[in-house]
């Protein structure tokens, strides 16, 4: 567990995800060069953030789980002055990320902040597309909370754990979320709980929780799909003010729609 520097009233969390990266330089994913998209996410991050407490990157930092993709990602988001954290996604390679992240800290699961505690679950399962939250992933999370019952509570895993109105992409999401919500459920200091994985904007309550989603730096998925399918909106990311109470100010912010253009045709990524 590590802490990170704040401002006493609130704290300013950006959320980065599912960035897709190749070992080259110019990979693409369905047209969209994601290496290019990702830096122009984060230009538009020191455009509109002028002082960022954490960022999060929730997971599939990778496209080919490569050491070299890895190290593309930390030197990207080493642009933004503030500490970093990283889970795992289900494109992701656990040792290969592993290595690239040697001499930080960005593979940090607790985080404390401000008057809030930040915890990043790994719901990969190695060779598999939906996630699973193994014994010792939601014993780390009963540590957290029960750890620090005066702070707020941030939760965040890679697979979304409630269905999200897109049919293709419920049998691929987090295969337990009744054994997240049964530990979530007894902890009410836990405000919300973040997400990557969907490629596009989600933000609904639960029995006092917010349940949130956020765009990829490159391609997005249509919302409310039944079948795979790429949406026109822009690349973006997500920015989560934390207050002291508890309260959660956020948003979306996208790129210039014009700067890229992908095949939305693609039957899958």
């Amino acid at each position: 567990m590590s802490s990170a520097s704040s401002n006493p009233s609130s704290v300013l969390v950006v959320q980065l995800s599912d960035s897709h990266l190749f070992a080259e330089a110019d990979g693409t994913l369905l047209g969209m060069p994601t290496r290019d998209s990702l830096h122009a996410v984060i230009g538009l991050v020191l455009e509109e953030q002028p002082h960022i407490d954490l960022v999060l990157a929730t997971g599939d930092l990778s496209q080919d789980g490569t050491v070299a993709s890895y190290q593309a990602f930390r030197e990207a988001s080493d642009r933004l002055d503030a500490p970093k954290r990283w889970l795992p996604g289900n494109h992701d390679e656990v040792r290969e990320m592993a290595i690239a992240a040697r001499q930080s800290d960005v593979l940090e699961a607790i985080t404390d902040i401000g008057g809030w505690r930040v915890t990043m679950l790994d719901s990969s399962v190695s060779g598999s597309v939906p996630g699973y939250l193994e014994d010792k992933q939601l014993q780390l999370l009963v540590q957290a909370l029960s750890e620090a019952p005066d702070r707020h509570h941030l939760v965040c895993l890679h697979h979304h754990p409630v269905p999200i109105g897109a049919a293709w992409m419920e049998p691929i999401g987090l295969r337990n979320p009744e054994a997240l919500f049964s530990v979530l459920d007894r902890f009410p200091q836990t405000r919300a709980v973040l997400w990557g994985h969907v490629h596009q904007v989600f933000d609904q309550p639960r029995a006092g929780l917010r349940l949130m989603a956020s765009p990829s730096t490159c391609i997005q998925f249509a919302p409310g799909s039944d079948d795979f399918a790429l949406d026109s909106q822009a690349p973006g990311y997500r920015w989560l003010r934390l207050h002291d109470d508890g309260r959660i100010e956020t948003g979306v912010s996208r790129i210039d729609p014009d700067l890229f253009e992908i095949d939305l045709n693609g039957a899958g990524y």
